[in-house]
């Protein structure tokens, strides 16, 4: 990897910057999306730069019939950038001194100009992103409620926020990361509302980056800020809804948006953000609770039921009344631990093949599997009727859980119950729930808790958690956030 030179500064003789650029871009055939034009402004030799993939070429044209207009002055102006900046229609014009900072503008779809005789130059924003429309993102669909949704663009991802957030306190930060890719990553947040100290925390992590490049985007950035190494549960919350974002901006959150990347993440976050949804909110107050108690219990019968099947029906736990959810011995011949981690590996792969394949082929993907595999392996032998129901009604319960990360690391830590179970019986299924609340309980996330409001407790954040409570009872933000305005809305008993 090379190592960072000084930056060159522009050079008032305009060939010599016209080598330089030569000389970093190689343009013509080997660089065909990038365009350069030579155009005489104010009487100036100039050189036009600009990068045809990633810029509207119709404001492009535009701004050339501007330049035309200004060809044949020849009167001396002593600041040539404001006479030219007088003269654009275009209002988001920049100077730059160096031809670093030309590069860097250039590589991000914005027109450079150099003009001889001048030592800095100007760069316009003509930025056009290619990419999709907006449209609802596939794992976090809601029955009433807007169907936008985040794009690889983080021009338009910033914008669905704005159009959310009218107001002039919200700011989105930009920073590069990667030497060689130069990623976007925008920063959003409320100036007056987010802790200033966790900006500062976010900011510097981000610049602390030095790698090459981040192709894979927001996971990359993740990994780097937050250091997660082994720990299977997620420390920070995606979405691709930009309702979701700017409802957590207004609670005191901080959004990362990363160009190419078709989420947002939110930061920071506990456990129990993982386990919220968008249609909660969308319903009324009593149904959004309803909504949220059947999602506890899918995820908790996602970890647990297996696991408490097997310990139940191995150790012989269960009373005469309830000997029928146990299978008889005489119907099976393969182990019920080695028949459950068979029907989990099953699921599993059945997953990713859906994933993999087009989704007509996907259909007919899981008739095959219901009918012939399961069925067959019934009839068979393989697997006890008991064995495919309870995996099945937990695979379910994991598909319920709106955070694809948390059902994975939910189905470590089943598979892990299960082992626990099969070998070390009551005490090793105590002693895997025990470790593994210890181990979360120690785990923060930028300084936040990640078991809070269980672990540190708080009442008003756990009901808030257990309850889906309604707006106008929404007085105060989340304190985890540590918000430099805790009110939502003026307290009854202080004076509007």
């Amino acid at each position: 990897m090379q190592k960072q030179d000084e930056k060159t500064p522009i050079s008032a003789d305009i060939s010599e910057n016209s080598q330089t650029m030569y000389r970093i871009f190689d343009f013509g055939p080997a660089n065909f999306d990038m365009g350069e034009r030579s155009i005489k402004i104010l009487g100036r030799e100039s050189k036009i730069y600009y990068t045809n993939s990633l810029m509207d070429t119709s404001i492009l044209v535009v701004m050339m019939r501007e330049f035309m207009r200004l060809s044949n002055r020849n009167e001396h102006v002593s600041d040539v950038f404001q006479e030219i900046k007088q003269h654009l229609v275009h209002e988001q014009v920049e100077e730059i001194q160096t031809i670093d900072d030309a590069v860097d503008r250039l590589l991000t779809g914005r027109m450079i100009v150099l003009v001889d005789g001048e030592t800095s130059g100007f760069s316009i924003d003509l930025r056009h992103y290619p990419g999709r429309q907006p449209e609802e993102p596939e794992v976090e669909k809601v029955v009433r409620g807007s169907k936008d949704g985040f794009t690889e663009n983080i021009i338009e991802n910033s914008g669905l926020i704005r159009r959310r957030i009218r107001d002039p306190r919200f700011r989105s930060d930009l920073i590069q990361v990667g030497l060689r890719s130069k990623t976007d990553v925008s920063l959003c947040y409320l100036k007056d509302v987010a802790n200033p100290g966790l900006i500062k925390t976010i900011k510097k992590e981000l610049q602390s980056i030095k790698i090459d490049g981040i192709p894979m985007a927001d996971n990359a950035v993740e990994e780097f800020i937050l250091k997660q190494g082994w720990n299977p549960f997620p420390l920070a919350r995606y979405t691709g809804r930009p309702d979701v974002a700017a409802a957590h901006i207004l609670e005191g959150h901080i959004v990362m948006i990363t160009d190419t990347s078709p989420s947002a993440m939110i930061l920071p976050t506990t456990l129990f953000h993982h386990i919220q949804h968008a249609e909660e909110y969308r319903q009324v107050t009593i149904s959004g609770a309803f909504e949220r108690w059947v999602r506890f219990i899918a995820i908790f019968g996602s970890i647990f039921l297996v696991p408490l099947w097997l310990l139940l029906v191995q150790d012989h736990l269960l009373p005469s009344q309830l000997s029928f959810i146990g299978p008889d011995k005489k119907d099976f011949h393969i182990p019920l631990v080695v028949q459950i981690l068979i029907a989990e590996v099953g699921i599993e792969t059945l997953r990713m093949a859906a994933i993999h394949v087009p989704t007509p082929l996907s259909t007919a993907l899981g008739l095959i599997a219901a009918v012939l595999i399961g069925q067959i392996a019934i009839e068979a032998g393989v697997f006890v009727p008991e064995v495919i129901l309870y995996t099945s009604v937990s695979a379910v319960g994991g598909f319920a859980t709106p955070s694809y990360d948390l059902q994975l690391a939910n189905k470590i830590i089943r598979i892990l119950l299960i082992l626990t179970v099969a070998f070390f019986h009551v005490p090793g299924f105590m002693i895997v729930i025990t470790l593994t609340i210890i181990y979360l309980s120690h785990v923060k996330n930028l300084n936040t808790p990640y078991l809070w409001p269980f672990i540190p407790f708080n009442p008003t954040g756990l009901y808030n958690i257990l309850m889906r409570r309604a707006m106008p009872t929404s007085v105060l933000r989340p304190s985890i956030v540590r918000p430099l305005d805790k009110y939502r809305q003026p307290p009854k008993s202080k004076p509007n």
